[in-house]
C-alpha cells in the first residue's frame, strides 16, 4: 500500500480533506436526483399511472420507485467490479452521468394522457438506470473516503458520506417547496417537472467536481504493484471465506439499517401525507426541520463509533426502532391529525366480505387488477385512512361496509355498472365517514408542530445511529483488492431490496389488514432479525488496519 498503517494514523492533509469534501458533495447531488421521485410519488402516480384507480396507482408509483432499488445490487456488481479493476475516480464519473441524465429525462417525459402505456414503461426504464448508477455510487464513495482517512478516524470521516443521503433528500425537499410556492396550483400539472430539470445544473457541477478528484493512493499503489484482483466477483462471492462475511454483513447489518433508514425518513413522509392527510407542503417542512436538527448526529455517532465501536451503536438503533415505532407513529396521528385519531377510537368500521375475495394488494409486475368487491371496499377505506375490522361473509357475498348500525353495500369492479355504482359507493362511504368524524384532510390549525417535529427528530436520530457508523464498518470488513465489490453488494441488497420495498410493502399490508399501523411490522421484524444476527455473529471492526488488508 502507498500508505503504511503508521502513516495512516497521522493527520490528514488539506488536499485529502478537499478530496473527501468533493466526493461527499458529488454524492449529495446524486442522492438529490434519486429522491425527487420518492418525494413526488403521489403526483407521479397521477401523471403516469392514471389508467388505474388512485390507490392502485399510488402502489404502482411506489413500485416504480422501488424498481430503482431492485436493480441496485446489479449496479453494485457492475460498478464494483469496475471500481476494483479500473479505479474509483472513473466509476464516479460514469455513475453521475447516468444518474443525472436519467433524472433530467423524467422532467421532459410526456404523461400517460399524452403517449399512453409508453409513458410508464419509459419511466420505469429511467428508474432502472438510476438504480444501476446509484448501485455503483455508494461503495466507491465509502471506499474512497475510508482509504484517505487516518486510522482511528474512519468512523468520523466516512460519516460525512452518510450525511449525503439525508442532505440530498433535504435539498430535494427545499427545491420542491420552492417550486410549489412559485407555481402554485400549476405545480401538480407541470411545476413538478422543474426539480427534475434543475438537476442538469447539479449534474454539471458534480461532473466538474468529480474531474478534480485524484485516484485513491491505496488503489494507485496496489495497481502499480500488480496486486489488483483479476476476478473480483469470483473472489468476493465464489469463495466461502469472503461470501460468509458478505451474508453476515447483509443480514446482520445492512438489512436492519435499511428499514430503519427508510421508515424514519421516507415512510414517515408517506405516513404524514397519505395516511394522516397532512398537506404536502406542511409535511415536507416538518420533515425538513427534523433533518436539519437530526443530521449532525451522523457525525456524532460516526465519531463515537471510533471510540466505543461500530457494532453497539448500530444494534442499539435497531433495538430502539423495534421497541418504539408503534408508540411513535400512533403519537404522530394524535398530534398531526387529532380528529382522525379520535374517529378511529370512537367510530369503528367493519368490512364484511368473503375472505377468498380479499387479496394482498401488492403486485410488482402490474399484471393483476384488484377488482373484487372486498378489494374495492378496502381500497376506498384506505384512501381515507380508515382503520377497520374484518368480518367473514359466506362465499360469493358482495362486500359491505358497516358504520355502526349503518351499512353501505359494495360492488365488484367487474360489474358492467361499476362506474355508476362506484360513484354512489364513494358518495355513501364519504357521507358515513364525515358523519363519524373522519376528516378528509388534516387541519393545519390543529397540528401540534413542536411535538410532531420532536417525534420526527427521534426517527431521524435512529437513522443516524444505524447509518452513521456503517460505511466504516463495511469498509473494514473486506480486503482492499475486492473491497468495492464486496461491500457494495450487501449494502445495496439491504438498502435496495429490504429498504426500497418498505413503503410499497407497508402500504399493501395496511390495505390488506385494515390497520393503518400494521405496515410497521415489516421494519420491526427486519430490524429484529438484524439485531439478533448482528449481536451474535458480527465482529467489531473499529481497530482493523485496512491498509494491511491487501
Amino acid at each position: 500500500m502507498s500508505v503504511t498503517a503508521a502513516a495512516a494514523s497521522g493527520p490528514i492533509s488539506a488536499e485529502d480533506r478537499k478530496v473527501i469534501f468533493a466526493s461527499s458533495l458529488g454524492t449529495v447531488f446524486e442522492w438529490y436526483d434519486f429522491y425527487l421521485y420518492g418525494s413526488l410519488a403521489a403526483i407521479i402516480s397521477k401523471q403516469f399511472f392514471s389508467a388505474v384507480n388512485p390507490t392502485t396507482g399510488f402502489i404502482f408509483a411506489l413500485l416504480a420507485f422501488a424498481a430503482g432499488f431492485a436493480v441496485r445490487p446489479f449496479g453494485a456488481l457492475l460498478f464494483g467490479r469496475l471500481g476494483d479493476m479500473v479505479g474509483r475516480k472513473y466509476t464516479f464519473l460514469i455513475t453521475i452521468l447516468i444518474m443525472g441524465g436519467s433524472t433530467f429525462t423524467v422532467g421532459v417525459l410526456p404523461s400517460y394522457a399524452s403517449i399512453g402505456i409508453a409513458a410508464p414503461i419509459i419511466l420505469i426504464t429511467l428508474r432502472l438506470l438510476q438504480g444501476l448508477a446509484l448501485g455503483g455510487e455508494y461503495g466507491g464513495a465509502a471506499t474512497y473516503v475510508a482509504e484517505h482517512a487516518p486510522h482511528g478516524k474512519r468512523g468520523l470521516f466516512t460519516s460525512w458520506i452518510q450525511t449525503t443521503a439525508t442532505l440530498g433528500l433535504f435539498l430535494s425537499l427545499l427545491v420542491i417547496l420552492g417550486c410549489r410556492v412559485a407555481t402554485g396550483t400549476d405545480f401538480d400539472e407541470w411545476g413538478w417537472r422543474i426539480p427534475f430539470l434543475v438537476s442538469v445544473i447539479l449534474l454539471g457541477v458534480s461532473v466538474w467536481i468529480r474531474l478534480s478528484l485524484a485516484e485513491s493512493p491505496a488503489f494507485q499503489k496496489m495497481k502499480a504493484e500488480g496486486k489488483q484482483s483479476k476476478a473480483p466477483l469470483t473472489e468476493s462471492f465464489a469463495r466461502w471465506g469472503n461470501l460468509k462475511i458478505v451474508i453476515l454483513a447483509l443480514l446482520g447489518l445492512t438489512a436492519g439499517q435499511a428499514v430503519v433508514w427508510y421508515a424514519g425518513q421516507f415512510y414517515a413522509l408517506f405516513f404524514l401525507t397519505q395516511t394522516l392527510k397532512v398537506d404536502a407542503q406542511t409535511a415536507n417542512l416538518m420533515i425538513a426541520a427534523s433533518l436539519i436538527i437530526g443530521t449532525p448526529f451522523f457525525i456524532v455517532f460516526g465519531s463515537l463509533s471510533d471510540r466505543i465501536g461500530r457494532k453497539p451503536i448500530i444494534m442499539a438503533g435497531c433495538l430502539l426502532a423495534m421497541l418504539t415505532y408503534f408508540p411513535i407513529f400512533k403519537a404522530l396521528t394524535q398530534y398531526a391529525n387529532p380528529a382522525l385519531a379520535t374517529a378511529i377510537a370512537k367510530a369503528p368500521v367493519i368490512v364484511v366480505a368473503d375472505p377468498n375475495e380479499c387479496h394482498f394488494q401488492f403486485n410488482p409486475t402490474g399484471t393483476a387488477k384488484f377488482t373484487s368487491s372486498c378489494d374495492v371496499a378496502k381500497a376506498a377505506l384506505v384512501a381515507r385512512s380508515v382503520t377497520y375490522d374484518n368480518e367473514a361473509a359466506p362465499a360469493g357475498t358482495i362486500a359491505k361496509v358497516k358504520f355502526g348500525d349503518q351499512v353501505v353495500e359494495g360492488y365488484a369492479g367487474t360489474d358492467p355498472e361499476a362506474k355508476a355504482k362506484g360513484a354512489e359507493f364513494i358518495k355513501q362511504v364519504s357521507a358515513q365517514l364525515t358523519a363519524a368524524g373522519y376528516p378528509a384532510k388534516a387541519d393545519n390549525s390543529q397540528i401540534n408542530y413542536p411535538v410532531v417535529i420532536v417525534l420526527l427528530v427521534i426517527l431521524v436520530i435512529y437513522v443516524t445511529m444505524v447509518y452513521g457508523p456503517i460505511a466504516a464498518m463495511l469498509v473494514e470488513m473486506f480486503p482492499t483488492k475486492i473491497r468495492y465489490t464486496s461491500m457494495s453488494l450487501p449494502y445495496h441488497i439491504g438498502n435496495g431490496w429490504f429498504g426500497g420495498f418498505l413503503p410499497t410493502t407497508a402500504f399493501a399490508i395496511v390495505a390488506y389488514t385494515g390497520d393503518i399501523y400494521n405496515g410497521l411490522w415489516y421494519p420491526i421484524i427486519i430490524a429484529g432479525m438484524t439485531f439478533v444476527i448482528g449481536t451474535l455473529f458480527i465482529k467489531e471492526t473499529k481497530d482493523v488496519d485496512i491498509y494491511a488488508r491487501d
